[in-house]
């Protein structure tokens, strides 16, 4: 039995892996989906990380840890924790040693790919943030409803820390990236994977909140 460690991005909430969950667990799957400490201002990486640990205790069989959007600053600090035999990012930052959260959007050139990727599908680039355009475009109706309601609050503590690890984990990764993802469009994700990690991600139908999108097309990468 595999044991899926779930964690969400900007917002932290738990609720946002509710369609795959269930999928997963069908599967045969143990699956823990983490609340993370988002609205403390007092909460770094460090406090995401352990608030990850104590979520998956003592997990049985072999351990998946999958980072969505902003968990992937998390994700792989979450290694020198736990025996994790793979790192799943979906849709995911990824950091290099001591960059912070903040500084990865110029270094790593997202708004110019999101600018790009806009202009390419007919938006103005200069139109302003919306997040039904670059995150619910996709979603259900219903679904988007019960997750704009919500609105989860997201401290800027975790993006003004250095990341602290000296290297990428030694452990197995896999890199998932939505072909429709506006806020990360494919290519960024594609070039960033390559460049900072050596690996071509694998390419998933749906858009950045993939797992309200697709689910089941999330939950068969992830069993694969």
């Amino acid at each position: 039995m595999t044991t899926f460690v779930l964690i969400p991005g900007a917002g932290g909430a738990g609720w946002y892996w509710h369609r795959v969950v269930p999928e997963l667990r069908r599967r045969g799957h143990d699956v823990i989906a983490v609340e993370l400490p988002a609205g403390d201002d007092g909460a770094g990486l460090a406090e995401y990380t352990e608030a990850v640990v104590e979520a998956a205790g003592r997990p049985s069989g072999e351990l998946v840890v999958v980072g969505q959007s902003m968990g992937g600053l998390t994700a792989p600090l979450v290694c020198d924790r736990l025996p994790v035999a793979r790192l799943v990012l979906v849709n995911a930052m990824i950091p290099v040693p001591g960059e912070t959260g903040g500084a990865w959007w110029t270094n790593t050139g997202q708004e110019q790919a999101r600018r790009e990727n806009d202009r390419s599908e007919g938006r103005d680039p200069d139109a302003g943030f919306d997040p039904l355009v670059y995150f619910f475009h996709d979603v259900p109706a219903d679904v988007t409803a019960e997750a704009t309601a919500a609105q989860p609050a997201q401290s800027g503590t975790p993006f003004e820390q250095p990341w602290p690890l000296e290297r990428w984990p030694d452990v197995p990764t896999t890199v998932l990236s939505g072909r429709d993802d506006r806020l990360f469009p494919l290519d960024f994700q594609i070039r960033t994977a390559r460049a900072r990690l050596g690996i071509t991600p694998e390419t998933l139908p749906g858009g950045h909140l993939v797992a309200l999108s697709r689910p089941a097309e999330l939950v068969a990468a992830l069993d694969r």
